[in-house]
């Protein structure tokens, strides 16, 4: 995150000893770290939330994707099923003589 060498870090130990003092410099460094502990774990937070945002977008992109698809393939099994259909009925149709007068319904008696 910063780029600060162990000289630097010396360097600003060396003067907050001067400044705060030997008694209130524990403290201080205590207090410091907490501080710094903290702002870590809330970019980790953060990052973790961006993280699992974009995952989400993702697999709602998935999910419209795959819906899609789904959509796409029932209309064309429709599509299939309408074209079987009419050339069955096309078939039968065809099949069946055009003078059908009464002969399955009331068939001949013999004497």
């Amino acid at each position: 995150m910063f780029d600060i060498a162990f000289s630097e870090l010396l360097v600003i130990v060396v003067i907050a000893l001067l400044v705060i003092g030997p008694e209130k410099l524990p403290k201080v460094a205590r207090t410091l770290g907490t501080i710094v502990g903290r702002m870590q774990r809330y970019a980790t937070q953060i990052k973790e939330e961006v993280n699992r945002e974009s995952r989400f977008s993702e697999l709602q992109k998935l999910q419209q994707e795959i819906q899609q698809a789904s959509e796409s393939t029932q209309a064309q099994l429709n599509q299939g099923m309408d074209s079987v259909t009419e050339h069955v009925t096309q078939q039968l149709t065809a099949s069946q003589p055009e003078d059908t007068s009464n002969q399955a319904i009331n068939p001949p008696i013999q004497n």
